[in-house]
């Protein structure tokens, strides 16, 4: 299997970090081909703006996905999008690890899915879901942050984090065809004792060793359920 990682976190010391490098271990010693993108250390560019493309189709008014999908097609996206979507292209689990920042991604992070996920190659037209361009991947989030657990829950007072990160769970890696495996948590992390924390990442050690195994995906939706509007068919009665 080939495993893309894409990290963001400021800190190489953090926690957050150290997950990165144990996947990194769990999935070479599984005998799989690893790539990273640590975006902080790259010093990623996350703001996605006309310069990401050598030739334009329309140099007067830039609509971003229509200048992506010319870009695609004429071989002119800046170079650091297409190394980076030659890496997702790539691989078959695409890993993405990060601290939760208000209730989302880094903007580093947000700012690579902006300008990577190009409109051409990973979607386009009703090119999404189980239709979409990357549709035979498989995506894991693992996040951690300072909140407890209780606290997300359907009686806690933020409600379910999993609802919080719709946008990417639903929005991004499912809409692009990814089948999407339940998120990781890593709760209350800069909190926690030595030995709480090192329990944490067992944790992360034991999900990486069956991920294999798993087949209860995040649900996303299927475009036969829908008619030509995009709008739900009506289930037909027994």
């Amino acid at each position: 299997m080939k495993v893309l990682i894409v990290h963001a976190h400021p800190e190489p010391k953090s926690f957050s970090s150290a997950m990165k490098n144990t996947a990194v271990e769990a999935f070479t010693q599984q005998g799989h081909s690893v790539q990273v993108s640590d975006l902080y250390a790259m010093h990623f560019n996350p703001v996605a703006s006309a310069d990401d493309f050598q030739k334009r189709a329309n140099p007067d008014y830039c609509v971003y996905a229509l200048e992506q999908r010319h870009a695609v097609s004429a071989g002119t996206l800046s170079q650091d999008i297409q190394d980076e979507l030659g890496k997702l292209l790539w691989c078959d689990l695409l890993v993405l690890n990060f601290p939760i920042f208000w209730y989302s991604t880094p903007a580093i992070l947000k700012g690579w899915i902006d300008r990577v996920f190009v409109s051409g190659a990973t979607y386009g037209g009703k090119r999404f879901y189980d239709r979409g361009g990357l549709v035979g991947k498989r995506a894991l989030v693992s996040v951690t942050l300072g909140g407890q657990e209780h606290m997300f829950g359907e009686q806690g007072v933020h409600g379910p984090l999993e609802d919080m990160l719709k946008p990417l769970l639903q929005g991004t890696l499912g809409y692009t065809g990814f089948s999407v495996h339940p998120p990781f948590f890593g709760w209350h992390i800069p909190y926690l004792s030595d030995s709480e924390r090192a329990s944490v990442m067992q944790a992360w050690r034991n999900r990486l060793a069956g991920l294999h195994e798993e087949r209860n995906w995040w649900p996303q939706p299927t475009l036969d359920d829908f008619d030509e509007r995009l709008y739900r068919l009506r289930k037909q009665q027994p």
